[in-house]
């Protein structure tokens, strides 16, 4: 009989982080697609969740909402879900006491990001609490971390002892992304000018950024502010030389919305530098979009040569580069360098890690 590779699917009903819920969904896809001869893939699900994926096998939906298996699973009490080779894309897995040799159990969980432990402020204070409860588990239980750069793995390796548990595995855009046939009625619907820069980043650290756009002549719009952040942004923007008029602040987008906002940009670029997965960064050189990025570790590993990395106080030099004279090759750039991530690949690589353990 074949191995079953059961994946965790714990945002179908409460999505906590919606890049995490939606790469979950196209990483089973993905495995599904890839499964070696013989293999399945099953689901294990909170209560009230359906799976609507075609391919999955068993799903096995246990008694507790997502919340409420949150708060068990931090705890260490996983009951009715059973053994076999388990792989949780994010931080919410059973890491619960297993037998690898004996029992051919296996639990691995993915970390997108480091934020909780580099920078706690953007996150609320109970999610930091139980993220860095989940990785203490993940040390006494995990056979083995996914991360998505080798940045992020070697900044992991400083925060918990995991030896050679740490395995990296790249993320990637979301399945058949692209600017929607009507990109330009959705722009419409969100009051963009016909001329703007994408942000990204931390109100901390969005200050360059701002003086970026302000110096190349151009609107700046923020995606996924969080709520209640407009105020705040315009006066960052204002402080950086860019009128509270020109600084265009919105909040989380879907997909499309999401697709259709980058398919219009001259430019993206940001400006955190924190270990993690860029997941806007990615989308923007998938459309062809100009990449202006932080030097960092995992801009590095990820960005690599699809963009301009630059030190913080180049930014804005950069941004009026890439807007003008660099414009043409970025773009080429950019989407030569998406072409090497995809589920399927990262499939590809977890399939090898289960074999491996």
């Amino acid at each position: 009989m074949g191995a079953r590779l059961r994946v965790v699917l714990d945002q179908l009903v409460h999505v906590v982080d919606p890049d995490q819920a939606s790469a979950a969904l196209d990483l089973t896809v993905g495995l599904i697609a890839t499964a070696p001869s013989g293999c399945t893939v099953d689901a294990i699900v909170p209560a009230g969740a359906e799976v609507s994926v075609a391919g999955v096998g068993e799903v096995r939906t246990l008694g507790l909402g997502r919340r409420e298996l949150a708060a068990s699973w931090q705890l260490g009490i996983a009951p009715g879900v059973g053994g076999g080779m388990i792989h949780s894309p994010t931080l919410m897995a059973p890491l619960v006491r297993h037998d690898r040799v004996h029992d051919n159990d296996q639990t691995t969980v993915t970390l997108w990001d480091l934020r909780a432990w580099d920078a706690p402020e953007q996150l609320s204070k109970s999610l930091v609490a139980w993220q860095r409860g989940m990785l203490r588990r993940a040390v006494k239980h995990a056979d083995a971390v996914v991360v998505p750069s080798h940045a992020v793995a070697e900044r992991l390796s400083e925060l918990a002892r995991l030896g050679d548990r740490v395995r990296v595995v790249a993320g990637a855009p979301p399945r058949r992304f692209a600017a929607p046939a009507d990109a330009a009625d959705r722009r419409a619907a969100l009051t963009l000018p016909a001329q703007y820069v994408v942000l990204a980043g931390s109100a901390a650290d969005l200050h360059d950024g701002f003086r970026g756009a302000a110096a190349a002549g151009i609107d700046a719009v923020v995606m996924g502010a969080p709520d209640g952040a407009e105020p705040r942004y315009a006066e960052l923007a204002s402080a950086a030389g860019l009128p509270e008029r020109r600084a265009h602040i919105r909040g989380a987008l879907d997909t499309a919305d999401r697709a259709a906002v980058l398919a219009g940009a001259s430019l993206f670029a940001t400006t955190s530098s924190s270990a993690g997965w860029p997941w806007r960064a990615v989308e923007a050189m998938t459309l062809g979009i100009p990449v202006v990025a932080v030097d960092s570790g995992s801009h590095r590993d990820v960005i690599a040569d699809g963009g301009m990395l630059v030190a913080a106080e180049e930014i804005a030099d950069a941004m009026v580069e890439a807007t003008d004279a660099a414009a043409d090759r970025l773009r080429v750039l950019a989407a030569d360098r998406s072409r090497a991530f995809s589920w399927a690949s990262s499939a590809e690589r977890l399939w090898g890690l289960h074999a491996d353990l």
